[in-house]
């Protein structure tokens, strides 16, 4: 069966869907809302399930690739939840040290595909570390309503902290070459923006579609960004004017892409909001951009 794109759907269900994803609607509602919308014969169920993610088909570095080590560590964060885990990846054969990554997830947890990015970035030759912010409600469920109803639950302010202890703990690794990026999407391309107003020694920020700091937030950003926008995500997007001034009167490096015609979550290639080519061009751009501010000259 050919895989399903975001032309398969009508533009009002796939706005149904960010909505019920990012936690504005319920699932009742979602399905009471898209039977009209339902195309090619789909139930309002049937279309939900050709919205969610298919994590098997999509991976693209297998968990026991001999080319890198993964593994799961934990480390103390005193100011948010007492601890925090994460999923450990590197290239298995690594000459010299090197940068190291932040990955953080959407709003559901560290899922498959969020495991597989940071593999990803190992084989570029980054470690990466994706922390779990759900680690402590039990962790990643495995299923993704139920990880979007944890997600509910959270500190906003000890996750936050989290995600900065994290930053800390492994920038300081002695494989590291002491040079921290982080790129995150949707929920983390938020997180992303708030650890350049937070971390005056972050190397690169790249967030996906993700939330703007408040514009008094933004003098303090020291990264240069590279920030990605999804031209079909108006949620998002209405935030970018004010955060684009703020950037521009506090000088901040930054470069900016809207992509047009793709959705919010165009890099997630388990779902048909993917976007093969802007996903492939937005992340080749992401990996030079790490590269530009992130090697040791």
């Amino acid at each position: 069966m050919a895989r399903k794109t975001a032309q398969d759907f009508h533009p009002e269900a796939l706005q149904a869907f960010d909505k019920y994803v990012h936690g504005d609607i319920s699932r009742r509602d979602f399905l009471s809302s898209v039977p009209k919308y339902a195309l090619l014969g789909l139930t309002a169920e049937a279309l939900l399930e050709a919205l969610n993610p298919r994590f098997a088909e999509a991976k693209q570095v297998a968990d026991n690739d001999p080319r890198i080590k993964a593994t799961y560590v934990e480390y103390p964060s005193p100011h948010g939840n007492g601890k925090l885990r994460g999923y450990l990846v590197q290239p298995a054969k690594a000459a010299g040290k090197l940068p190291v990554v932040l990955v953080i997830h959407e709003n559901r947890g560290l899922n498959p595909h969020i495991q597989d990015i940071a593999r990803r970035l190992a084989l570029d030759n980054f470690i990466a570390f994706a922390p779990d912010a759900l680690f402590t409600l039990g962790g990643y469920p495995g299923d993704e309503d139920k990880a979007r109803e944890l997600f509910q639950k959270l500190d906003k302010e000890k996750t936050q902290a989290d995600f900065l202890a994290a930053a800390q703990a492994i920038k300081k690794l002695p494989q590291s070459n002491g040079k921290l990026g982080a790129v995150g999407f949707c929920y983390g391309g938020g997180i992303v923006n708030f650890l350049a107003t937070r971390l005056p020694d972050l190397g690169a920020g790249v967030p996906f579609y993700g939330a703007q700091p408040a514009a008094d937030q933004v003098a303090k950003i020291k990264a240069p960004l590279l920030i990605h926008y999804a031209g079909v995500d108006d949620r998002i997007n209405a935030g970018w004017p004010a955060y684009e001034a703020a950037l521009q009167k506090a000088g901040v490096n930054y470069e900016a892409h809207t992509y047009p015609g793709v959705q919010h979550g165009f890099n997630n290639d388990t779902t048909p909001r993917y976007d093969a080519a802007t996903a492939k061009l937005a992340w080749d751009r992401t990996i030079s951009f790490f590269n530009a501010y992130l090697r040791d000259s």
